[in-house]
């Protein structure tokens, strides 16, 4: 057996960034959103069917976003979703930083 060197790098908290995907905060935020959706189906044990029926969605596509596959649902579409299966979605703007980019995040009521 040879001994390989494994380089190893703390992550930043946000995947998307570490992969250097353009927009990474977009992608974290759809994915948590998304997560939260999943989280509601399985506490309420809907199938997919039933979650199809409350999201207005057929089955392929609940499976599709409860498999993490979002590049078919936007940000909006997500609230959306998330309004459909009870729950309120609250958006803050915070006052501008001058030198600083701002970013998107969810957080859990």
């Amino acid at each position: 057996m040879s001994k390989e060197s494994t380089a190893i790098h703390e992550s930043s908290g946000n995947v998307f960034a570490d992969l250097r995907i353009p927009n990474p905060e977009q992608y974290l935020a759809k994915a948590e959103l998304a997560a939260r959706i999943l989280r509601i189906v399985q506490k309420r044990r809907l199938t997919q069917a039933a979650t199809g029926k409350i999201l207005g969605i057929n089955q392929p596509k609940v499976s599709a976003l409860l498999n993490g596959r979002l590049d078919g649902f936007s940000t909006d579409r997500l609230f959306r979703f998330l309004n459909a299966l009870g729950c309120d979605v609250q958006i803050t703007v915070s006052p501008p930083r001058p030198r600083a980019q701002g970013k998107v995040r969810v957080m859990a009521g």
